[in-house]
């Protein structure tokens, strides 16, 4: 436990002591929220059917703990280039301790940054949560899923060596999971191609679970979403520590 401890409590205070990335995180999904919001909102008003504010808001919160999550795995490349990637794994410590405090620390930075995002869309877009009762459950829907992204993030940072490659390998997963959630739009009556895809995208499990524990009418928790979610965790955790072992020391 001292191990997930520490170096949880390292990844928090590599983000935190660096501003522009802390200013970047919060900026990009805030700039969404608005852009979005205020766009398309009139739009779904005049349909009718929607409040496209309550609809948004657990789409940007998704989108946050996605791209919060998964950049973590950067911090593994740097490592791996000023060698305290391997002063960890040589020490008298699990790699699986290591891999998970990696990840739960990359998890709650994502998830932080996913309240201040629906601290702003509550204040600034008028954002209401379903009842105040869910706030607890809400928070740890946001952590497995910001943990389900970490995990994914760093397994596959673990296999990537080129820095600079590693932001390109990230945008070109991040984009299509964050487009084909339903995090901006309605999925429901998409071609079946394009159907089939969503379903096999993890972001779509993490929005509907985000949706429907924080707008209480949707459905509360979904609890096949859950199962969903923790499935894929304890995949990539085998999977993460497989590829942790074979680190050459």
């Amino acid at each position: 436990m001292e191990v997930i401890y520490m170096m949880a409590l390292r990844q928090m205070k590599l983000f935190y002591r660096s501003r522009p990335r802390v200013l970047g995180s919060i900026a990009q999904p805030t700039l969404f929220l608005l852009a979005l919001g205020l766009g398309f909102g009139p739009v779904f008003e005049q349909a009718g059917d929607i409040d496209y504010i309550q609809y948004l808001t657990p789409g940007i919160i998704g989108m946050s703990l996605l791209f919060g999550s998964m950049m973590n795995g950067m911090s593994i490349i740097w490592d791996k280039k000023f060698g305290f990637l391997k002063e960890t794994l040589v020490a008298p410590a699990s790699r699986v301790g290591l891999l998970i405090g990696r990840c739960l620390g990359g998890a709650i930075t994502a998830m932080l940054q996913g309240l201040i995002v629906f601290a702003l869309s509550s204040i600034v877009m008028g954002y209401r949560l379903g009842h105040i009762g869910v706030v607890p459950l809400f928070i740890a829907v946001m952590l497995v899923i910001a943990m389900l992204f970490s995990l994914l993030g760093t397994v596959i940072a673990a296999k990537v060596d080129d820095m600079e490659a590693f932001p390109t390998v990230m945008n070109f997963l991040i984009l299509p999971m964050f487009f084909l959630s339903g995090a901006i739009f309605p999925i429901e009556n998409l071609p079946p191609f394009v159907a089939t895809l969503t379903s096999f995208n993890p972001m779509t499990y993490g929005v509907n679970l985000l949706r429907a524990t924080m707008n209480v009418e949707a459905g509360f928790l979904n609890l096949f979403d859950l199962f969903i979610l923790l499935a894929l965790i304890t995949i990539l955790l085998v999977i993460g520590r497989s590829v942790f072992k074979k680190i050459e020391t």
